[in-house]
């Protein structure tokens, strides 16, 4: 491993990306093996977080030289260190290891950093742009559309914010499409709103407490005792 980290850094400075790739290849697999070996400690963790990131850097930038010389099509080398990053992530997700705070898991924790924030924060925008960031990846994990999910939670917490600076039980669904707009949603109008309600009160009632929607006075009326009950609660 620190062989091949002299010749990496050598490339580097040579500015041969391809060089770098490989050795940083070799970096990786020789790390996780020792990482593997050792069932009981995560002080790795952030190692491994280093020498991946240099892996996607360098396979990122050798894609460019390669496409530059005709040699390589647009994404051949990330698809490839893909594949690599995807062992990182199956060492930790792998760990059976009881105790939380010593389990390889937490190595993944950032990839869900981004989506975790977004839902209790009601932040629809940044779940929307932490799914795409890592769209490839939880594809690959087949946990996309579980993720997707979420959405429906996100949206509660982001109406119950309206409904907190609002401070009435008659909430106006203009102030729901202007909450939609602010998170950048594109192409929604009222009647997408009142879907989105319509599921939120009939689909997953729990997540809205008792309310319906007034359609003659466009608004919807919801408990005035406690009408976003806590998840923790319903769920």
């Amino acid at each position: 491993m620190f062989a091949a980290h002299l010749r990496c850094t050598y490339a580097v400075g040579n500015h041969d990306f391809t060089e770098a790739y490989t050795c940083q290849t070799v970096i990786v697999q020789s790390f996780l093996r020792a990482f593997q070996a050792h069932k009981e400690e995560k002080w790795a963790l952030p190692v491994m977080s280093a020498v991946a990131l240099d892996l996607r850097v360098f396979a990122s930038n050798a894609d460019q030289q390669l496409v530059k010389k005709g040699k390589s099509k647009v994404g051949d080398m990330l698809e490839k260190a893909a594949e690599l990053l995807m062992s990182c992530f199956r060492v930790c997700a792998s760990d059976t290891h009881a105790g939380r705070e010593d389990s390889k898991k937490r190595g993944m924790l950032f990839l869900f950093a981004e989506v975790t924030r977004a839902v209790s924060e009601g932040y629809l925008l940044l779940l929307n742009e932490a799914l795409a960031k890592h769209e490839t990846f939880f594809i690959r994990c087949g946990i996309f559309l579980i993720l997707e999910k979420l959405k429906i939670i996100t949206y509660r917490n982001l109406f119950k914010k309206a409904y907190l600076l609002l401070k009435t039980n008659q909430l106006p669904l203009d102030a729901f499409l202007v909450a939609l707009k602010f998170m950048q949603v594109e192409d929604v109008d009222i009647d997408e709103v009142q879907c989105i309600l319509a599921n939120l009160i009939y689909m997953v009632r729990e997540l809205l407490g008792s309310g319906y929607i007034s359609h003659q006075h466009q608004k919807l009326v919801v408990s005035k005792q406690n009408p976003f009950p806590p998840l923790s609660t319903v769920c």
